[in-house]
């Protein structure tokens, strides 16, 4: 069966314009949005939070923007817990924070938020060393599988307890995160 050369063209064409529509190009508000949402849910957070955030990190006083938010960022407790290798994700840190587990200095923090500075202790609740189950499904298998600890923290294995050495540089950051699209997006 032949078939009709101009039916054929039309369909070459839709075909064609439905491709372009496919590869449509992102819009650099588009590009921008996109980061806000990855950095956003990565620390698992909410827009207030992050606004809040994002203004402590303009109000700084050294410093662009985009890196005092990433500061401001991985200081949180609960980034500093999972990063201690204490929880196997911020949300489960975020989870022993609010329930109690975590001390910094000798006092219970409840509030994921709290910020973390030079030569804070992190431990765990006495009542949660206790638990043998914790212990060895999250800290003894992230500690044995190699999971580095940042050069900003320092981890006492044996007592379960972190340190904080300095602030964190952007090159301890070990997530790809273009941090100038967010400042952009914000400063309009």
């Amino acid at each position: 069966m032949k078939t009709n050369p101009k039916t054929q063209a039309d369909v070459n064409s839709s075909e064609n314009q439905s491709a372009k529509k496919a590869f449509k190009r992102v819009s650099e508000y588009g590009k921008q949005l996109a980061e806000k949402q990855k950095v956003k849910e990565m620390y698992g957070m909410r827009e207030k939070q992050f606004r809040r955030f994002y203004s402590m990190a303009v109000a700084a006083a050294h410093g662009g923007p985009g890196e005092n938010l990433l500061n401001l960022l991985e200081r949180r407790i609960d980034n500093v817990v999972f990063r201690l290798k204490m929880a196997t994700t911020r949300a489960q840190a975020r989870q022993m924070i609010v329930h109690g587990h975590v001390k910094v200095n000798g006092r219970k923090v409840t509030s994921p938020s709290y910020l973390v500075d030079v030569n804070d202790i992190i431990t765990l609740a006495e009542r949660t060393l206790k638990n043998s189950a914790l212990l060895e499904q999250v800290i003894d298998k992230r500690m044995s599988i190699g999971i580095k600890v940042p050069e900003w923290l320092e981890l006492v294995k044996k007592d379960h307890a972190g340190k904080v050495l300095r602030h964190p540089a952007r090159a301890d950051l070990q997530a790809p995160i273009e941090e100038y699209l967010i400042v952009e997006m914000y400063s309009k």
